[in-house]
């Protein structure tokens, strides 16, 4: 069984061995934790955006940057692929591990989620859990842990203080919005699952998605990270269907602009639902277009656009 953790852990030495030039710091925890800060205290940037997506697919895919018109703006833009989409991200990189301790309040992604089986029902559903020595978590956040945090964690994943990494990527830091991007395949596949597509049935994925100017307010960074998959991301994925009518019929409910409250910028929606993550429609958390080969037909079916009008009011190029 591959182990995202083991396979991350030495995309983290690489990280660590030239933090200078990733533009991260690395300390040690008095209990021996590692502790990456990749945009609190530091500067990060674009290749450690690239590298922490590639630690957060857990060694399981490849991630560069490029650039993309949208509209008539030019974005940088991060693509990713996975020859192993089931594993990579609902197994490691999805952001499911909600982190609460005192003031401190973080989402928990990347591979130490397949040793903490955090949710334990997405594990199920794909089979797959890690017995690694080691754990690699990312967390969204502004904030450094505590050492009687860290500890905990470190429990959870039944793993020694000394053999956890964790690397701290807040949304308002470059490496943020670079990551945040990043997760256009999960997004695209976690939807698909949600509609009833098996995810060990999708064989291969690519994606890319825009990455948002960086803003220094937490509530405009999260909305601009949302709207570029949104309302900008693409998501390409090879899978085994026996029916193509189905899976076309399937596909059309699938991009964010299958959702009701589709057409603002997220911000907005978000206002509007009183800051309530809960009352806003499941159905809008999904990439702006999907692409599906069903290789057992060969048939290729797309649903969703770009939509660079409200793409260019979120991201301020229009007032």
């Amino acid at each position: 069984m591959i182990s995202v953790n083991e396979k991350a852990f030495k995309l983290v030495q690489e990280l660590c061995a030239s933090s200078d030039d990733y533009g991260v710091s690395v300390e040690k925890t008095r209990r021996g934790t590692t502790v990456i800060d990749a945009g609190v205290e530091t500067k990060g940037g674009f290749d450690a955006g690239r590298a922490i997506t590639e630690i957060c697919m857990g060694g399981l895919g490849k991630a560069r940057m490029t650039s993309t018109a949208y509209g008539g703006f030019q974005l940088p833009t991060i693509l990713v692929s996975t020859d192993h989409p089931a594993i990579a991200t609902l197994g490691s990189q999805f952001a499911g591990w909600q982190i609460r301790e005192g003031d401190f309040s973080a989402i928990g992604s990347g591979p130490a989620r397949a040793l903490a089986m955090k949710p334990s029902d997405l594990f199920e559903k794909i089979g797959y859990s890690d017995r690694a020595n080691v754990a690699v978590l990312v967390l969204e956040t502004s904030q450094k842990p505590s050492e009687e945090l860290t500890s905990k964690l470190s429990r959870e994943c039944n793993v020694s203080p000394t053999r956890l990494c964790i690397i701290l990527v807040p949304t308002t830091s470059l490496a943020g919005t670079v990551q945040i991007s990043g997760r256009i395949v999960e997004t695209g596949l976690h939807k698909l699952s949600k509609l009833g597509i098996n995810p060990l049935s999708v064989e291969t994925a690519w994606g890319c998605a825009p990455v948002p100017p960086v803003h220094p307010e937490f509530q405009v960074a999260m909305g601009r990270t949302n709207d570029a998959i949104l309302y900008g991301g693409i998501a390409y994925y090879s899978l085994r269907h026996e029916r193509d009518r189905e899976l076309k019929i399937l596909l059309e409910k699938a991009p964010s602009s299958a959702s009701k409250q589709y057409g603002k910028p997220f911000k907005e929606i978000f206002k509007e639902a009183g800051h309530d993550f809960y009352k806003i429609d499941p159905h809008l958390f999904a990439p702006a277009v999907f692409v599906v080969n069903n290789v057992v037909s060969g048939s290729v079916f797309q649903a969703g656009e770009i939509n660079a009008k409200v793409l260019a009011r979120s991201l301020g190029f229009l007032s």
